[in-house]
């Protein structure tokens, strides 16, 4: 389903970069993009998405800025210690265009509308602009084709909280109304997003491409340093682009079953879990009707070396 429609809302730092240049390298036919706070501030993400269009030629996507708060409470500052001040780990682009009048919100219900059943959604940032939208238009689950996301977590441990994953304790709230509407979503969670890996080898590649490559490869020393403590040498893990290469069907991941998931949303120490009720496992359990998400579980190995190839064919 790569040449559906897509509109692609993110935070954009560096991990988002990475998934920006995959759609562009994949002739993902991207629509629009909207920006919400999480790495940075929704009009920095903004900022960041538009020059990185501009310097892998493709000026023509529009780009809206999205919500600044989360839907219950205040922007909390963003991961400067992960992304760097500016969100690509201080690298400086020129300053192309700027972002269309309309909220991230907005373009996204228009888009719904525009390719009525046919748009896919991929969100790698907080869920709040899809919550807003939700609720402009009550109808956007029956006007879209699907949902993937990068977010959660279904049996490993959360990167914020012992149980809770950045997106969606940014706005479990948001998160929540996402998971609960009536369309079918796909997480994309740490289960697998810290199984795939950029190594030093990768940068190195990386930065000898063309100006888009080496863009990105500049960006991941700040990335890099954050992740060398977690993991234990110069890398990296690869959040969001593998939710994006599972949207575009460039990679086969394997599924849970048709599973309900929810998001606690109370203000205890479950707050922003993602809660995957996997109990079909068990033989006899009774099967339950209207399911229609999924968790991504197992991965292939060698995503990075496939993400490297794609974004080395950027100009």
């Amino acid at each position: 389903m790569s040449g559906a429609p897509w509109y692609f809302d993110c935070d954009t730092g560096i991990d988002d970069a990475l998934t920006l240049g995959l759609l562009v390298a994949e002739g993902a036919d991207v629509k629009g993009i909207g920006s919400v706070s999480g790495n940075l501030a929704a009009a920095g993400g903004a900022r960041n998405t538009l020059d990185l269009l501009a310097v892998m030629g493709r000026t023509d996507v529009p780009v809206a800025v999205g919500a600044h708060d989360p839907i219950d409470g205040v922007f909390g500052g963003g991961a400067a210690f992960v992304h760097g001040e500016n969100g690509i780990g201080g690298v400086e682009l020129p300053r192309v265009g700027e972002p269309v009048a309309e909220s991230a919100a907005e373009m996204l219900v228009r888009l719904a509308h525009e390719h009525e059943g046919a748009l896919r959604v991929l969100a790698v940032g907080p869920l709040t602009n899809l919550a807003l939208a939700l609720e402009l238009e009550p109808r956007l689950p029956s006007l879209v084709a699907d949902v993937v996301i990068m977010g959660g977590a279904a049996a490993v441990p959360g990167n914020v909280t012992a149980v809770a994953e950045a997106n969606i304790i940014n706005d479990p709230i948001a998160a929540q109304a996402v998971f609960a509407a009536e369309w079918p979503v796909t997480m994309v969670g740490l289960d697998v997003t810290m199984e795939a890996r950029f190594e030093e080898a990768h940068r190195q590649r990386l930065e000898a491409g063309g100006e888009s490559a080496k863009a990105l490869a500049a960006m991941l020393g700040v990335y890099f340093d954050f992740y060398t403590a977690i993991l234990g040498r110069p890398s990296c893990a690869l959040h969001d682009p593998l939710a994006a290469a599972i949207a575009l069907g460039t990679l086969e991941p394997t599924l849970a079953p048709l599973v309900p998931i929810e998001v606690d949303t109370t203000d205890g120490p479950g707050r922003g879990q993602t809660i995957v009720d996997r109990r079909d496992r068990y033989i006899g359990y009774p099967a339950r009707p209207g399911l229609r998400h999924r968790a991504v579980l197992e991965i292939p190995e060698g995503f990075g070396d496939a993400l490297l190839a794609s974004l080395l064919r950027l100009p």
